[in-house]
């Protein structure tokens, strides 16, 4: 039993965020039910996004709408507010916030006081002051950014096989990717792969027809799964006819031409940025402690370093690996370590609330699975490297075993013998971004959307 009544506030609705919520919901059930405890999940989006299927949305592999969680649905004893957190004052545990209805109402901000704050917001992408880039370039962080690609990948197909002016059509093909991490070669090898599959329905693109252009900043590509096999990811994607460019920069994108700093130059509709993250821009608002790279300086408990009442975990929280041979590590900022955190934090929380000791987060870094398209992979996981279809097998069983609820489990999988049995869908669904643009038309109105004003070239 809690010693006194807590308002629990939860800052985002992602891995930290929604697990941290649904722990807390289970462990206090009886205080729940006797109002002794409240929860609230304050966050811009009423579902979570299993990020790792991202990709294989792009490629046309998975619904759109199994990628996500609802948050109501897994979460229906806690209070569910859409909406951002614009600053904390964990002084006076307090935090400010814009809703929906705040927007509508005109009202400004509201208050919204609690007991024990969690930080979960996240990251941002991080950009940089690139020529262009604000006005021509997409992210791949969001659902919504993943299936708007793969309509607009499809749609420059469309483009280019209709057109009669060669530069259209060379721009039209030409894809570029910056960023090696995950998210870039990932999104690269699975829409590369639809692309190539898709090309077999138009009678005057091939394969061959397209440029696909890779760059990172760096010497190498997937540190996470090790410097051999990140080697052999660069061999692979060049070897489908991926251009692979390491040490190399993008300059600018300003007018539809991609300059990288090799002085390469590309005429492009396309270019995909996925070069890193940063910090939510919630945790400068905020009174809490940051370290140098703008993150929460945390306890191995989970704990804000040198405040009580307030936990973070995941992305937004620099928290030491006791595991690590090196003091001073801190824990990398992905799903595998923010899964296991949200769950060690919400039984701190517990703890705190009855009385009881603190739990240590204690997690040895497994490996790393990553996806090169269908039936292609990299894995580096206990020390044992993998690759190929081995590698592919254990990406998709992995993320299976860790995608949340059975309802989700069970329509990926049906979905993946479905893909198994069938061909793949190759339609491009342009209008879900402009849902109202045909009948604005047909009612009088000006088209509410001038291709020539669109920052991805889609018409």
């Amino acid at each position: 039993m809690v010693k006194e009544r807590a308002r629990i506030l939860v800052v985002g609705g992602g891995y930290v965020g929604m697990y941290t919520a649904l722990r807390l919901q289970r462990r206090l059930k009886p205080e729940l039910g006797r109002g002794e405890a409240e929860i609230t999940v304050v966050t811009p989006d009423p579902y979570m996004t299993y990020q790792p299927f991202l990709p294989e949305a792009a490629a046309g592999s998975i619904s759109p709408r199994h990628v996500v969680v609802p948050l109501r649905r897994v979460l229906p004893e806690c209070r569910i507010i859409i909406g951002e957190a614009t600053a904390i004052d964990h002084a006076k545990r307090t935090a400010t916030l814009t809703t929906l209805a705040t927007e509508e109402e005109g009202t400004g901000t509201e208050q919204l006081s609690y007991d024990e704050l969690v930080l979960a917001p996240g990251s941002v992408s991080r950009t940089l002051p690139i020529p262009g880039l604000a006005d021509h370039a997409i992210g791949f962080k969001t659902v919504e950014e993943a299936i708007g690609l793969r309509n607009h990948v499809i749609e420059q197909m469309d483009i280019a096989s209709s057109t009669r002016d060669p530069e259209i059509r060379d721009a039209a093909l030409t894809f570029v990717f910056v960023g090696g991490g995950y998210a870039g070669v990932e999104a690269l090898g699975e829409l590369e792969d639809m692309a190539r599959y898709a090309a077999r329905y138009y009678h005057n693109v091939r394969p061959e027809d397209m440029k696909w252009i890779l760059v990172e900043a760096s010497d190498r590509i997937l540190p996470e799964v090790g410097e051999d096999m990140g080697r052999y990811t660069v061999t692979e994607l060049r070897r489908r006819n991926i251009d692979v460019r390491l040490h190399t920069r993008l300059e600018s994108c300003a007018d539809r031409v991609a300059v990288l700093s090799d002085g390469a130059r590309f005429p492009t509709r396309t270019v995909v940025w996925t070069a890193g993250v940063k910090p939510h821009p919630i945790l400068a608002a905020s009174d809490l402690p940051l370290n140098a790279r703008g993150r929460l300086k945390c306890t191995p408990e989970l704990t804000v370093d040198g405040t009580t009442h307030a936990w973070a975990a995941g992305d937004a929280a620099a928290v030491p690996d006791v595991t690590a041979a090196e003091p001073g590590t801190d824990c990398a900022p992905n799903a595998q370590h923010a899964v296991r955190q949200a769950k060690v934090l919400g039984d701190n929380i517990v703890h705190t609330l009855r009385g009881e000791p603190l739990e240590t987060y204690a997690h040895k870094y497994a490996g790393s699975v990553a996806s090169l398209g269908f039936h292609k992979g990299v894995a580096q996981v206990y020390g044992r490297k993998l690759k190929g279809y081995p590698a592919w097998f254990m990406h998709r069983v992995y993320h299976l075993s860790r995608v949340p609820t059975f309802n989700r489990k069970a329509r990926v999988l049906a979905e993946w013998t479905l893909s198994g049995l069938f061909k793949r869908e190759i339609v491009s669904l342009g209008s879900l971004e402009h849902p109202r643009a045909e009948f604005e038309l047909a009612a009088g109105g000006k088209h509410p959307h001038n291709p020539g004003d669109d920052t991805k070239g889609s018409s």
